[in-house]
C-alpha cells in the first residue's frame, strides 16, 4: 500500500483523537511525539511527576495496534533485565533466550534516571540500529520501534544524568507542562466516574506506521528552507554562550522532523513555521551551554530563541511548482 500526505494526516488524526479522549490539552506534544514516531526517532518527556507522563506514552501505545512493554528503572536493574538473558534448559541441555522487555514494538522507560549508567547504555543498540545483542547473537526489533523515556528534572537524588551520548539518542525532548484552569476543570470532570483509558481502542495498525515512514519524506523542503536551517545550526556552533552546538545527526533529525510535521499538518511542502515549531524540542537536548550563560542566568531556550530571532525568515514562494 502506498500513502499519500493526506493518508498520513488522516492516520495522524486517528492516533490524536484517541489519544485527546484521556489526555486534555496536549495537542502540540501529541503533534510532535507522532513527528518523532514518523521519523523513527525517540522521546525523552521531562518534566514533574503527575502531569500525565506515563499516561500519555501508554494512551499512545494502546492507539496502535503493537506490543507495548513498561520499565520501571531502578539502580538495581541490570542490562540483562532490559534487553533479556539466555536461560539454561535442563530438559534440552541447551540455552534458550528470554526476551527482555526491551524487545516490544513501543517501550516506556519510566523514570530512565534512576538507572545506573551501566543499564542506561542497554538502550543505546536498540535506540540507534534497532536491535539488540545478547552473549554475541544479534536480535532485530520488530518495527515500528519506538521508545518513550520519562524522568523527573527536579528530584536529583538517586539518580544518574544521561550523557550526552544518550541524549543525542534521542530525537526530541518534551516537556508536558501544568494545564491551565479550564483544562484542569476537563481533567477533573473526565475522570470523576471512570479512566477513559480503560476503553481505548486501536486505531491504526503497526504496519499503517511502517508505511508511513517510508513517503513521508516526499513532502518538498525548498532550498531556502534548508539554508534557513543550516543558518540555525551553524549559530549554535558560533555562538558565544554555546560549548556543544549542533550535530550534523541533529541538522538531519530536524529536516526530517519538519517533513514528517508538515506531513500530520497535511502539506506535501515545507514552511519556515515548521522549522521555528521543531527547533526546539529537537535541539535543546543537544545543546551545552558554557559558563558566560551560567554568569548570565541564561537557560537553552533562551539562546535558542535569539538565535532564531537573529536569523532572516525565508518570504519566498517555498511550494513545489
Amino acid at each position: 500500500m502506498i500513502l499519500k500526505v493526506n493518508d498520513i494526516q488522516e492516520m495522524a488524526g486517528k492516533i490524536k483523537r484517541n489519544i485527546q479522549q484521556v489526555i486534555v490539552g496536549k495537542d502540540k506534544v501529541i503533534d510532535l511525539m507522532l513527528t518523532s514516531i514518523l521519523c523513527s526517532g525517540h522521546v525523552l518527556l521531562e518534566d514533574v511527576p503527575g502531569l500525565g507522563k506515563t499516561m500519555l506514552a501508554k494512551s499512545l501505545s494502546k492507539s496502535v495496534n503493537s506490543t507495548f512493554k513498561r520499565i520501571q528503572f531502578t539502580p538495581d536493574l541490570l542490562p540483562s533485565d532490559v534487553t533479556g538473558i539466555n536461560v539454561y534448559n535442563q530438559k534440552t541441555g541447551e540455552f534458550n533466550f528470554k526476551k527482555g522487555p526491551l524487545m516490544s514494538q513501543i517501550v516506556l522507560a519510566d523514570e530512565i534516571n534512576r538507572a545506573t549508567p551501566r543499564t542506561q547504555s542497554s538502550l543505546l543498540e536498540a535506540m540507534e540500529e534497532h536491535q539488540v545483542s545478547v552473549d554475541g547473537i544479534t536480535y532485530k526489533l520488530d518495527e515500528p520501534f519506538f521508545v518513550i523515556a520519562t524522568q523527573n528534572p527536579v528530584e536529583t537524588g538517586g539518580t544518574f544524568p544521561l550523557p550526552e551520548a544518550q541524549l543525542d539518542r534521542f530525537f526530541m525532548q518534551l516537556s508536558m507542562e501544568y494545564p491551565d484552569f479550564n483544562e484542569e476543570m476537563e481533567i477533573l470532570r473526565r475522570f470523576r466516574e471512570n479512566n477513559p483509558f480503560e476503553d481505548l481502542k486501536p486505531v491504526v495498525n503497526s504496519e499503517d506506521i511502517v508505511e508511513a515512514r517510508k513517503c513521508f519524506t516526499d513532502v518538498f523542503v525548498d532550498e531556502e528552507i534548508m539554508k534557513y536551517l543550516l543558518e540555525i545550526v551553524r549559530a549554535t556552533r558560533e555562538h558565544e554562550e554555546i560549548e556543544l552546538g549542533i550535530s550534523p545527526r541533529g541538522s538531519m533529525a530536524l529536516f526530517r522532523g519538519i517533513q514528517a510535521y508538515a506531513a500530520i499538518q497535511g502539506r506535501d511542502y515545507v514552511l519556515p513555521d515548521d522549522v521555528k515549531e521543531l527547533v526546539r524540542p529537537i535541539f535543546i537536548h543537544r545543546i551545552i551551554l558554557n559558563g558566560q550563560a551560567a554568569v548570565k542566568g541564561r537557560n537553552t531556550i533562551e539562546v535558542l530563541d535569539d538565535i532564531i530571532n537573529s536569523i532572516s525568515t525565508p518570504v519566498e514562494n517555498l511550494q513545489a511548482i
